[in-house]
C-alpha cells in the first residue's frame, strides 16, 4: 500500500470522526466491537445484516454499510473488507464515500511523487 493512500486514510478517520458525532456512537456494538482481521460473518453476528453489500471499486474487497441511530440521529457507518474477506477498515462514511476517496488518493497529482517528494 502506499504512503498516500495510508495518509489518506488517517486523515479521512480523523476528518469522519470529528464532523460526524462519532463519540455519540461508540458504544454502538458495530463501532465499539468490530475489529481489523474480523471475518464477514463476525461482524454479521455483531452488527445484523447490512443495508447493502457493494463490491470494493479500488482494492478487491467488499464493503457493507449500516445506518447507526442513537436518540433518533442517523450516521452511515461502513465497514470494508479484503479480498480475503477479512475487515481493513472502518468509518463513519457510506462505502460510496469510502471508495471516492480511495480514488481521490490515487488520483494522479495526489501522490508524493514527481519534483523534489519521491519516496
Amino acid at each position: 500500500m502506499n504512503k498516500t493512500l495510508i495518509g489518506m486514510t488517517v486523515l479521512l478517520s480523523a476528518v469522519a470522526g470529528c464532523t460526524s458525532d462519532a463519540h455519540v456512537y461508540r458504544n454502538q456494538p458495530l463501532v465499539a466491537k468490530v475489529e481489523t482481521g474480523m471475518t464477514q460473518e463476525q461482524v454479521r453476528q455483531i452488527g445484523g445484516e447490512p443495508v447493502a453489500v457493494t463490491p470494493r471499486t479500488v482494492e478487491l474487497g467488499t464493503c457493507f454499510d449500516y445506518v447507526l441511530t442513537q436518540a433518533g440521529h442517523k450516521q452511515p457507518f461502513n465497514v470494508s473488507f479484503d479480498g480475503n474477506g477479512k475487515v481493513d477498515h472502518k468509518s463513519f462514511l457510506t462505502c460510496a464515500e469510502w471508495s471516492h476517496a480511495q480514488q481521490k488518493a490515487r488520483a494522479p497529482g495526489n501522490s508524493t511523487g514527481g519534483m523534489g517528494g519521491g519516496y
